[in-house]
C-alpha cells in the first residue's frame, strides 16, 4: 500500500488584504499539519485574493505576493509538505497566474494556467496570459530577495509535472478542467496521480452538480486522486465564493468541505491508498494503449517520498454521498453568509430595509434573519472570529455575546414600512408581524405629508397638480405620480440609515438593503433611483418564481410563518389608489408573468437569442397555446419594454449574483443602454415571418403549456431550455 494523507481548504480571502490572506494560509498549513497531511491546496490567487481585478495591473500586487511567498518559505510553513499557493508571477513582460509548488523552504516549479476563465463574470484575460508552451519548462529567475533567502537563483516554470519518490503530482487550475481537451487526460497518461485543482469558482443556483460532476469524470474512467480548493465568502465584489473543498479518488467523493459557512478557514482531510489508482488504470486496456504511446510532458524530479506504507493507525476515506442544498437553501445561506462578510468588513454596524410586507423585501428580511441565525449558531459552535466580528458590529460590553438571534437581530437590523395613502392595511400588518419574528426594530411611518409638500411645490411652480389615471389623469401623471412615492422611499431610507444610529447613541452607520429581483431587473420594472437603489442587494440576481419558493420554505425552516401569507398575496406595488373595481397588481403592469420573464431572460441571456430567435423558439414552446401572430406581440412586447429600461440597469445596486441570466450591466451583462425601441429591421422580419406562417400553429402534446418544462418533446434544446432553471451553468 501507498499511504497518503491530503489537505484541501475553503479560505475566505479578502482581495489586497495581505496580512488577512496570509493569516488564513498560515492556519491552513497549521491545520493540514496538526492532521497528519503531506500535501496542502489552496485557493486560485489565495495570496493575493481572486477578485483583485485591475489591481493585478499594478506592480505592487505582484511584489507583495513575493513578499507573502517569502515569509512562507523561510519559516517552518513547508517543511515536510507539499504546499501549493496561488499568486500572480511575471516573466520578462507576461503576468502569469499560477501555482507555486514548494516543499522543504524550496520552490519545486511555477506552474503558470494555459486556459484563462474569460466569460460569464470572469475576465482573466484583461490581467493575464495565457501559458502557450506545452513541450518544455523553462527556468523562471527568481526575485533578489526570495532568491537570497530560498538559496535558489532560477526555478523550473511551465505545464509539467513533479515526480516524486513514490508518486507522481500536478497541478490543474480552475477552468482548466472545464476545457474541451483538459490537462489532467495526457498528465494522467504520464502517470501522473494526484491532480490539484486550485480554483476561484462563485456560487450561482444549482452550479455544484456541475463542478462535482467534473471531478467525477476526470477520475472515473483512467483513475486519480482529484483534489480541489476553493475560496469561500466575498472577497470585496458581487461574488460569492462557495467552497465546497473536495477530494474524488477513482471518481468516489471520499471528503467535501461545507459550501456555505461563516468559517475563515476549513480544511478537509482525506486519507487514500494510490494502489487502488495504479490497480484502476492498469485493469483498463485502452488506458493502458493509449499510455503506451502517449504525448510526453516535462516533469521535475524531487527526492522526496509522501507516501507511507501500509499502517493500521491511519484509516483510510471511505465513499461518501454527495451533499447538495436545495435552491431554497442556497437562497437562504449564500446571500446570508455573503451579507456577514460585507457587514464585518464595510465598518458598518448594521442593515436598514424599506420593508413593505411583498414577497421580495421579505425575502430579504428572511435572509438577514438567517444571517443572524448563523452568527448565533457559529458562536455557539467556538468560532473565535464570528464571535469577535458579532461583539464588535453589536456593540456588546462586559463579556457579553450574541446567544439569541432574535436579540442580535434587534441590534444589528433596522425595517422600515413607509406606507401612503395607497398601502393596504395588509402589507402594513405583514411586515410588522415580519420584523418582530425576525427581531428586526421596526418603523412604520407614513410618507403622504413628504409626497404632498413636493405637490404643492410643484403646483406653485405650474399651476397644475397631476392625478391617478383611475381619477382622470394621463399617463404621464400616474407615473410621475408612481415615481415621487417610490424615490421618496430611497430618499428616506438612506437618511435613517444615517441618522438612526445617531438617535439611538451608536457610532457607526448603517447598509441600505435593496430588494428589486432578476426578473424586474430584466424587464425594467422598477424606478431609476427608488428603493432598489440601495448600498447593496442581496436578491438582485434571483428569479420571482425561486423567491417564492423560498419563502414557503422559509415560513418552516427559518422559523417565520408570517413568509407563508406573504407568499400567499399577488404581488403589487400600491402606488396607485386602490378602489373596488380596482387594484394594482405587477404582472398587469407588466404585461408579462414573471415565469414569461425568466423564459425571455434565459433565451436572450443564456442562449443568445435576439428578437427573431426568440420569437422562433417561442412559437415551438407555445405554438400549442398561441398563435404565432401572439406570440410575436409577446415577443415584440418584451423587447420593447426591455430596450426602454436597459438604461436603469447602469445604475442597479451591486447584487449577489446567483443566476445566470442576470442582466447585471457592469460585468456579468455587457450590452449598450441606448437602443431604437422600435426594433424597426428585426420587428418587421417577425411580422413577415407571421405573415408567411398565416396562422400556422406547432402541433405539440399538453407538455407545451407557457411555463411547463417539465418535458421538451418537440420543442428542440432551446426552446425546452428556456423554461429550465438549470440551463446556463
Amino acid at each position: 500500500m501507498r499511504l497518503l494523507k491530503v489537505a484541501t481548504c475553503n479560505l475566505n480571502q479578502w482581495a489586497m488584504d495581505f496580512d488577512c490572506n496570509i493569516n488564513n494560509i498560515k492556519e491552513s498549513i497549521a491545520k493540514a499539519k496538526e492532521a497528519g497531511a503531506v500535501i496542502r491546496l489552496g485557493p486560485e490567487l489565495e495570496i493575493t485574493g481572486y477578485g483583485c481585478e485591475d489591481h493585478f495591473l499594478e506592480l505592487d500586487t505582484v511584489t507583495h505576493a513575493w513578499e507573502c511567498l517569502k515569509e512562507l518559505l523561510v519559516g517552518d510553513w513547508t517543511d515536510g509538505m507539499l504546499c501549493s499557493f496561488g499568486m500572480p508571477v511575471i516573466k520578462g513582460s507576461e503576468r502569469y497566474n499560477c501555482q507555486i509548488l514548494c516543499m522543504n523552504r524550496k520552490i519545486i516549479m511555477i506552474r503558470p494556467k494555459m486556459w484563462l476563465a474569460n466569460d460569464g463574470n470572469y475576465r482573466e484575460l484583461r490581467w493575464f496570459t495565457a501559458w502557450k508552451q506545452k513541450d518544455q519548462l523553462v527556468e523562471f529567475q527568481m526575485p533578489g530577495d526570495v532568491s537570497k533567502a530560498a538559496s535558489q537563483e532560477s526555478v523550473p516554470f511551465g505545464y509539467g509535472y513533479i515526480q516524486f519518490l513514490d508518486t507522481a503530482v500536478a497541478a490543474e487550475v480552475c477552468e482548466e478542467l472545464f476545457t474541451p481537451s483538459p490537462p489532467h487526460a495526457e498528465l494522467a497518461l504520464n502517470g501522473v496521480e494526484v491532480f490539484l485543482n486550485a480554483s476561484g469558482s462563485h456560487h450561482q443556483l444549482r452550479k455544484l452538480d456541475i463542478r462535482l460532476r467534473a471531478f467525477i469524470g476526470a477520475t472515473h474512467t483512467r483513475g486519480g486522486v482529484y483534489i480541489y480548493s476553493n475560496h469561500q465568502g466575498c472577497d470585496g465584489g458581487r461574488l460569492y465564493y462557495d467552497g465546497c473543498a473536495s477530494v474524488v479518488v477513482n471518481g468516489d467523493l471520499v471528503a467535501q468541505g461545507s459550501q456555505f459557512s461563516l468559517n475563515d478557514v476549513e480544511v478537509v482531510i482525506a486519507q487514500i491508498d494510490l494502489e487502488a489508482v495504479a490497480s484502476l488504470r492498469g485493469s483498463i486496456s485502452s488506458f493502458q494503449e493509449q499510455a503506451s504511446c502517449k504525448t510526453r510532458v516535462p516533469s521535475v524530479k524531487a527526492p522526496y517520498n509522501l507516501c507511507q506504507s501500509f499502517n493500521l493507525k491511519m484509516c483510510l476515506s471511505s465513499p461518501l454521498k454527495i451533499k447538495y442544498h436545495s435552491p431554497e437553501e442556497e437562497i437562504a445561506f449564500g446571500p446570508a453568509c455573503w451579507l456577514w462578510d460585507y457587514l464585518r468588513r464595510s465598518g458598518a454596524s448594521g442593515f436598514l430595509l424599506p420593508l413593505s410586507g411583498g414577497a421580495d423585501s421579505s425575502s430579504v428580511a428572511a435572509i438577514v434573519g438567517c444571517m443572524c441565525q448563523l452568527v448565533v449558531k457559529d458562536i455557539a459552535n467556538g468560532d473565535q472570529q464570528v464571535k469577535a466580528d458579532a461583539i464588535r458590529i453589536g456593540q456588546y460590553t462586559d463579556g457579553q455575546y450574541p446567544t439569541d438571534c432574535r436579540e442580535f437581530a434587534k441590534r444589528i437590523f433596522y425595517t422600515v414600512f413607509m406606507g401612503s395613502e395607497n398601502s393596504s392595511e395588509a402589507t402594513k400588518s405583514r411586515a410588522k408581524v415580519l420584523a418582530d419574528e425576525i427581531g428586526a426594530w421596526h418603523l412604520n411611518i407614513s410618507i403622504d405629508g413628504v409626497i404632498s409638500a413636493l405637490l404643492t411645490l410643484f403646483q406653485t411652480v405650474t399651476g397644475k397638480r397631476p392625478q391617478y389615471k383611475i381619477d382622470g389623469g394621463s399617463n404621464a401623471e400616474n407615473l410621475g405620480l408612481q415615481n415621487i412615492q417610490a424615490r421618496i422611499r430611497m430618499v428616506l431610507a438612506f437618511m435613517f440609515a444615517s441618522l438612526l444610529p445617531w438617535v439611538h447613541n451608536k457610532p457607526g452607520f448603517y447598509l441600505v438593503l435593496g430588494s428589486s429581483n432578476v426578473d424586474e431587473g430584466l424587464r425594467g420594472y422598477l424606478t431609476k433611483y427608488d428603493c432598489s437603489s440601495a448600498d447593496i442587494n442581496p436578491i438582485g440576481s434571483i428569479s420571482k418564481q425561486d423567491l417564492r419558493s423560498f419563502l414557503q420554505w422559509a415560513a418552516t425552516h427559518l422559523g417565520y410563518a408570517s413568509l407563508a401569507d406573504i407568499e400567499a398575496a399577488p404581488p403589487t406595488a400600491e402606488l396607485e389608489p386602490i378602489r373596488s373595481n380596482y387594484s394594482q397588481l405587477d404582472e398587469v403592469d407588466m404585461g408579462m408573468t414573471y415565469e414569461e420573464l425568466s423564459v425571455y431572460g434565459r433565451l436572450r441571456k443564456i442562449f443568445r437569442c435576439g428578437p427573431m430567435s426568440m420569437f422562433k423558439n417561442l412559437c415551438y414552446r407555445w405554438g400549442a397555446k398561441l398563435t404565432p401572430q401572439e406570440v410575436a406581440e409577446k415577443v415584440k412586447h418584451f423587447f420593447k419594454y426591455y430596450s426602454i429600461n436597459r438604461h436603469k440597469m447602469t445604475t442597479l445596486t451591486p447584487s449577489y449574483h446567483a443566476e445566470s441570466y442576470s442582466p447585471e450591466d457592469n460585468r456579468f451583462d455587457l450590452r449598450q443602454f441606448l437602443y431604437n425601441v422600435r426594433w424597426p429591421y428585426q420587428f418587421r422580419k417577425i411580422d413577415e415571418l407571421v405573415k408567411e406562417l398565416d396562422g400556422d400553429r406547432v402541433h405539440l402534446g399538453e407538455s407545451s403549456d407557457l411555463g411547463d418544462a417539465s418535458h421538451g418533446g418537440g420543442m428542440g434544446v432551446v426552446a425546452a431550455g428556456s423554461g429550465n432553471p438549470n440551463v446556463g451553468l
